[in-house]
């Protein structure tokens, strides 16, 4: 597994933007999800003269947004090692329902991560 790092540049034009660095002469395929979908449309690419930098781009569709709060994980495809994540509050939520929803979120995204795995391993030691 390569170490990895992802920071965030900016969101423009409903597109997410960040550089990602790894100890790798390939783009790494990433994987966004948001509510245990994949987002469609994700693009790494290297970095002109910057050896082990790529771009990284993530569209983010319109029909996703809504009131209230929608969070969006950013993983390495092949290990599943999650680099980074965003959150984008619509409406008017309270500062108390914020924290309860992003705790919320964080603890039913570790559950889907243990089920996930836990999955995973009993298919391969069948």
């Amino acid at each position: 597994m390569a170490d990895m790092s992802l920071e965030k540049a900016r969101i423009h034009a409903g597109v997410w933007e960040g550089v990602l660095t790894a100890q790798v002469d390939v783009a790494p395929e990433l994987e966004v999800m948001h509510q245990a979908q994949a987002i469609p449309g994700v693009e790494v690419a290297a970095l002109a003269d910057q050896s082990g930098q790529f771009s990284v781009r993530i569209p983010i569709p319109a029909e996703l947004l809504g009131d209230g709060i929608q969070t969006f994980v950013i993983q390495d495809k092949s290990t599943e090692q999650t680099l980074d994540s965003f959150v984008i509050v619509t409406g008017e939520p309270l500062q108390a329902d914020i924290r309860a929803e992003m705790d919320l979120l964080r603890s039913e995204l570790d559950m889907l991560k243990r089920a996930f795995r836990r999955h995973c391993q009993d298919g391969t030691d069948a």
